[in-house]
């Protein structure tokens, strides 16, 4: 028990799942939470189960209760098909063993044998314009702007999302990151929702979003806390420009 306190970052499969060569979708938490609540959604609304979870000596000592239930912070799911996964952190992260994070991901992911990782994510702004955009190598633009999302002309990255979408240029996995515009003060489903739209159009799903928009009151609510903690991280730390 010992050495597994102190081990830099491992992932736990709760159960030993032989995967469909899945294509990876990753929520963190940023502007408007839109990286946890877009993913979470998806993983509700395509009955996802829970396959492993990442234990590491960097994530901040805490836990998650969601409406009673305890869980941990930092979770992986997969569909029944073995063809999709899910990776959702609900805490904020520091910069510190941020890349032993980040390898730990890629590694796992490549050994799933996986080729993609959509990283799903919001830019910092006060008003959300209903559009989705993306940043990607150049041939995953061209599919993604002919699903009406437009590429981003420039911009900086930085934080877990940034990391492994550097990191992904080095490896045999594409990286791609979707963004919206989304509310730097509170949490924001409607811009979760325009996300999980351009998943659709992308991917070929057809995940109804009329439930993360009408439940943009209780869902509010149900994140205030996680979107206090982030407002505060998000003085010192922002991880997103355009």
């Amino acid at each position: 028990m010992q050495d597994k306190l102190l081990s830099n970052c491992e992932i736990y499969e709760i159960k030993k799942d032989v995967l469909n060569s899945p294509i990876v979708f990753a929520g963190f938490v940023g502007a408007g939470l839109v990286g946890p609540l877009s993913v979470g959604y998806m993983i509700d609304k395509l009955g996802m189960e829970e396959i492993a979870y990442i234990r590491s000596r960097y994530l901040p000592p805490s836990t998650v209760f969601m409406q009673g239930r305890l869980r941990h912070p930092f979770r992986i799911y997969t569909n029944k098909e073995r063809t999709i996964c899910a990776i959702i952190c609900e805490i904020t992260l520091q910069m510190e063993g941020l890349y032993d994070i980040i390898s730990t991901i890629l590694n796992w992911v490549e050994k799933k044998g996986s080729h993609e990782i959509v990283i799903l994510d919001g830019v910092a702004s006060t008003t959300h314009d209903g559009k989705a955009f993306c940043a990607a190598e150049e041939d995953l633009c061209r599919i993604m702007e002919n699903n009406g999302i437009n590429m981003i002309p420039q911009g900086f990255v930085t934080g877990v999302a940034g990391g492994l979408l550097n990191e992904c240029l080095m490896r045999k996995i594409q990286g791609v990151t979707l963004l919206v515009k989304a509310n730097d003060k509170r949490p924001d489903p409607l811009a979760a929702a325009t996300l999980v739209d351009a998943v659709n159009r992308a991917y070929g799903m057809k995940i109804d979003t009329s439930d993360l928009r009408k439940g943009k009151k209780k869902i509010g609510a149900d994140f205030k806390e996680l979107s206090e903690k982030y407002t505060e991280h998000r003085k010192t730390d922002s991880s997103m420009y355009m």
